[in-house]
């Protein structure tokens, strides 16, 4: 049986939070009548869903080894959420240049003071039930990323119907050192498929991918300099200033030129020789990129959503958005 994870001072946490969530943005604005980014929002109960997701981190990371990722724009909305945390932890991004930029603009900062570190990176905008069965799913996912340091590892989910915007893993063989199925290499990745695309996916066992990642610092540094060179070369400028007077200036700079590069496209749809892929189970887990979603997830929880149902473009309707699994390991 796995040992947990004890160590928190080896692990840390990239949270991003840097998004525009355009397309719950007219639920918000119909809702708060002025608009506002998803993740800032609070759905249900009292605290957004960069609250829960820092609350998480916060189980498995020390305070000063998270790093998140704001936009610039947004840090009036942000800060007030973001707590006591602890000098250097909260990257202000000058501009959305994509999930790539996302996750190696704070890397930098980790690599700078920890290059033997280990990175899980979360998105700030999922929703999951029950954590403590997730955070034990995170906990497996980190032990395999230190023990496939070469690796990037992702956690998947089950599927429980055709849905279309998600991305799509498609496991691979096991490896025998694993105890447990639910540890596979990858074999292929599909992005936004087609019905047909994601009926076969279904049928061979792919599991939704949860983008968050896991991954040992060199191993993902050394990723992306293989899948996206320029935007590594404009971060190593970076890692060479960090700390003297030409940090600020530098990252203006870089940030006016650089290129916009989706993570999942780019980088990891490249490499499934180099991913590894653990399944979570006993967790209902939804993207909660469509306002549908939301509702239907809370519902299912038997919670009442925070806005009106009459606030969604449509009369609610169940969707394939999230799922309740078997129990975990």
């Amino acid at each position: 049986m796995d040992t947990p994870v004890n160590n928190q001072n080896r692990v840390w946490s990239i949270v991003l939070a840097g998004g525009e969530g355009a397309r719950v943005q007219p639920l918000v604005q119909r809702w708060l009548g002025y608009g506002k980014p998803k993740q800032y929002c609070t759905f249900v109960g009292t605290r957004s869903l960069l609250q829960h997701t820092l609350d998480r981190a916060d189980q498995l990371t020390a305070a000063d080894r998270k790093m998140v990722v704001i936009g610039r724009s947004h840090a009036w909305q942000a800060w007030p959420q973001l707590g006591r945390r602890p000098s250097g932890t909260v990257v202000l991004q000058p501009a959305d240049r994509d999930t790539a930029a996302e996750i190696f603009f704070p890397l930098t900062y980790i690599k700078a003071r920890d290059a033997q570190a280990t990175v899980v990176v979360y998105p700030s905008d999922h929703f999951v039930y029950p954590e403590r069965r997730f955070l034990d799913s995170i906990r497996c996912v980190i032990r395999t990323a230190e023990r496939l340091s070469d690796r990037l590892v992702l956690l998947g989910v089950t599927p429980d119907g055709l849905d279309l915007d998600y991305r799509w893993i498609q496991p691979g063989e096991r490896f025998d050192w694993s105890l447990s199925d639910r540890i596979r290499a990858v074999k292929a990745l599909v992005n936004e498929p087609t019905v047909e695309e994601a009926d076969a996916a279904l049928a061979v066992g792919a599991l939704w991918d949860t983008s968050i990642v896991a991954a040992k610092v060199e191993a993902l540094w050394q990723a992306g300099w293989q899948c996206f060179p320029e935007l590594m070369s404009a971060f190593e400028r970076l890692l060479g200033v960090i700390g003297t007077s030409y940090e600020s200036k530098t990252i203006e700079a870089i940030y006016e030129h650089l290129p916009a590069y989706n993570f999942s496209s780019k980088l990891l749809h490249r490499i499934p020789e180099q991913l590894v892929l653990v399944e979570m189970t006993g967790v209902l887990w939804s993207d909660w990129g469509r306002p549908e979603r939301i509702a239907n997830t809370l519902r299912r929880i038997g919670r009442k959503p925070a806005f009106p149902l009459t606030c969604l473009n449509r009369p609610f309707a169940p969707i394939a958005g999230g799922v309740l699994c078997k129990p975990a390991c």
